[in-house]
């Protein structure tokens, strides 16, 4: 999902092409005269915008009133459909990254997978605009998708069935007495807000000690919602900056002095479906060094769509500027590359990740031996981290800040010391 911002068409006026326009003219009336089919004056103008728009990047659309509504619809967070940020490439519809509970999630579809076609009918040549169109529909009805995989020779079929999407952007889990996990899986309206709250509910607790933020597979959106949340944990300079054509289009989001995790911790988790907004939050907190970044290389989605109302029912999203981090770097293709670079992978057994947790565990009950071993939560935990390499590498780096940042205590406050030992 794209950083939407509102435009407005710039003042200066550029002279019009005629030699060109009278061409165009020259095309549109043989094409009407010609064609094999009738074709009407309003389908040929709208496939030539659409073809303009599209010939520019895989982010620049065309939208009539429908498509307009379904872009509100996903920055507000409830919307039809199968559950998916997707992009043109090659021809066919390439997913950016699934939605956390939804119905693509659940069918596991991938980050990179290509759909190449629609209840049968091959895509190749159609518009994004057409293609997620043919995805939505009525709550409970189905579609079936073709899916292209880089890691299987063959295209294989998925039966989906649609749903009501309502997405809740924010997933909070204490993960033992001293770490805490926040989710976010898109940049919505009401998402800085949500996280603050679930932040809060986490710094409760007087032993919290580290946060993992997990970014992976978040398609981005709204970009005023990833500076907050950026903000959260940056005290000063620069979050990220855009910079266009246009003066309007270049802008600089400042941080507020405020960390709210006052200096503890923090581990970032991203992924290939890690895009635009997401890229922006991690790219800020590795140029700070405020976080960690650990997991593989993001999308590489840098730039910056505005929505322009053309007329009371037409508009066109147009990229108008590039995203760049603190330190000046450009988002583009490149991506944010993590400073520990971990692949997912499976666990042979969930045994070594038990004895792992237990170890990891003991860091927050070394001072109480009356506490419990483990968490209320422990069992979710477990399955969470054998079911997960990268969370688990995660969960083993924070735990590791987390001891090398304790000061150590001195012989007369160390607990452990035995009566009459003597300080110095």
């Amino acid at each position: 999902m794209d950083p939407l911002v509102e435009g407005a068409v710039d003042s200066t006026q550029t002279p019009l092409p005629l030699d060109q326009i009278k061409d165009f003219a020259e095309i549109f009336i043989r094409i009407k005269r010609n064609y094999v089919e009738p074709v009407s004056d309003e389908q040929l103008l709208d496939y030539a915008v659409e073809g303009m728009l599209n010939g520019l990047d895989p982010h620049s659309l065309y939208m009539k009133a429908d498509r307009l509504e379904e872009l509100n619809e996903g920055t507000t967070g409830r919307f039809g459909g199968l559950g998916m940020e997707v992009m043109m490439e090659d021809g066919f519809v390439k997913i950016v990254a699934p939605i956390d509970d939804t119905p693509a999630a659940e069918a596991g579809l991938r980050t990179g997978d290509l759909i190449i076609r629609i209840n049968g009918k091959a895509i190749s040549g159609s518009s994004l605009s057409d293609a997620t169109e043919q995805m939505r529909g009525e709550p409970g009805t189905k579609v079936t998708l073709t899916i292209l995989r880089e890691t299987q020779a063959d295209p294989f079929e998925v039966e989906l069935e649609r749903a009501v999407i309502n997405v809740k952007t924010v997933r909070r889990v204490r993960m033992n007495d001293q770490i805490g996990y926040l989710r976010v899986s898109q940049f919505q309206t009401g998402t800085a807000e949500s996280f603050r709250k679930e932040l809060n509910r986490l710094r409760d607790k007087e032993t919290f000690a580290g946060l993992i933020l997990d970014l992976r597979n978040n398609p981005g959106g709204l970009l005023n919602s990833a500076v907050s949340i950026a903000d959260i944990f940056i005290t000063e300079g620069s979050i990220v900056s855009t910079k266009g054509r246009l003066p309007q289009n270049d802008q600089e989001f400042l941080a507020s002095p405020n960390d709210m995790l006052e200096g503890k911790p923090l581990v970032v988790l991203i992924n290939a479906g890690s895009a635009s907004a997401s890229e922006i939050v991690a790219g800020a907190l590795q140029d700070h060094k405020r976080g960690l970044v650990l997991g593989m290389p993001s999308f590489g989605k840098g730039s910056v769509q505005t929505v322009m109302h053309v007329g009371e029912d037409v508009g066109i999203k147009l990229t108008t500027a590039r995203y760049f981090t603190p330190s000046g770097r450009s988002i583009q293709a490149a991506g944010i590359v993590p400073d520990v670079m971990v692949a997912p992978r499976e666990f042979k057994s969930p045994t070594a990740v038990m004895e792992r947790l237990t170890e990891n565990d003991l860091l927050g009950h070394l001072e109480n031996k009356d506490a419990p071993s483990r968490n209320a939560n422990s069992a979710e935990l477990i399955e969470m981290l054998s079911n997960d390499y990268q969370l688990n590498e995660a969960f083993n780096l924070i735990n590791a800040l987390v001891l090398y940042q304790r000061p150590n205590p001195s012989p007369a406050q160390d607990p452990t010391a035995t009566k009459g030992e003597k300080a110095g």
